[in-house]
């Protein structure tokens, strides 16, 4: 056999154990890796290189290569059950900035300087050190910022409102093609698909993306980004007709001169703006 296609061969074999072994390595080995899986990274893409071009010894090297990743795959099941082990291969957070002071012996032990803590800082979207209540480098090398509390974005349980939770936005039309699954998952069909796409006077072969919100909205996108697609109005609507009955029952109360049906009616206002004021970040969104 000739030795470019005995080569091509061994390059297709170790890319496909190289996969499965990544895979049995999980999904740190492609986002942050701690020290010693950088080191098995660099140490298993070398050798994956050598394999296929080494005419004699190759099958030494698949060895070489399976030993690594099964000491990997040892070390990290160790650090899944030992803190200890965890300590020693991960190592520990490290406290840059507590009670809005900056540690300057932590910054030193991490060899981190102060434009680069500053750096740090910024692409979190925090531009004053002032502004930091609480500043930690994990051990991925990833620094996490808990601004201090009037710094804190406002948000509703701030304001003690109560918000239903929030559903996954499913992706019923990709490439043109209904996505039956994430449709059957929110409880509607074909039919409800079709009949809000008519809507809007767009085809399903035309939607290049399309989803449902938790709130059963359907937004798409089109091939063709030329073409305006219509906003829909539900929502404007339907809090519009509740203002109308808002305005109707205390145009009612304000039109009566007997007591009772009066405090019924201004009862009714005030219930009806209640339901306004809980549906109005839903409705005006």
């Amino acid at each position: 056999m000739q030795e470019w296609l005995i080569v091509s061969l061994r390059t297709i074999l170790t890319i496909v154990v190289l996969f499965f072994m990544t895979k049995l390595l999980g999904k740190r080995q492609v986002s942050q890796l701690s020290l010693f899986e950088y080191i098995t990274g660099i140490t298993i893409g070398s050798l994956a290189a050598t394999i296929p071009i080494e005419m004699d010894t190759w099958h030494l090297g698949l060895i070489s290569l399976i030993v690594w990743v099964a000491c990997s795959f040892g070390i990290e099941y160790l650090t899944i059950k030992s803190k200890m082990a965890r300590n020693l291969l991960d190592g520990k957070s490290t406290i840059l900035i507590k009670d809005g002071k900056v540690l300057e012996e932590n910054l030193k032990k991490e060899r981190l300087t102060t434009d680069e803590l500053l750096e740090q800082l910024r692409s979190k979207d925090v531009f004053r050190l002032a502004d930091v209540e609480f500043a930690v480098m994990e051990s991925s090398g990833e620094v996490n910022v808990l601004l201090t509390r009037e710094n804190q974005p406002l948000t509703a349980s701030h304001l003690g409102i109560k918000i239903a939770p929030e559903q996954e936005t499913q992706c019923v039309i990709m490439d043109g093609n209904i996505m039956y699954e994430p449709l059957a998952t929110i409880g509607l069909n074909k039919r409800w698909l079709d009949t809000e796409l008519e809507k809007i006077g767009v085809s399903i072969e035309n939607v290049f993306l399309g989803q449902v919100d938790s709130y059963g909205e359907l937004f798409v996108d089109l091939y063709d980004d030329q073409i305006i697609v219509p906003k829909s109005q539900n929502k404007a609507t339907l809090f519009a007709t509740l203002k109308k009955c808002e305005a109707d029952l205390e145009m009612f109360s304000l039109s009566t001169d007997n007591q009772q049906v009066k405090q019924m009616y201004e009862q009714c206002a005030i219930s009806m703006e209640n339901v306004i004021n809980e549906l109005r970040p839903i409705l005006t969104r």
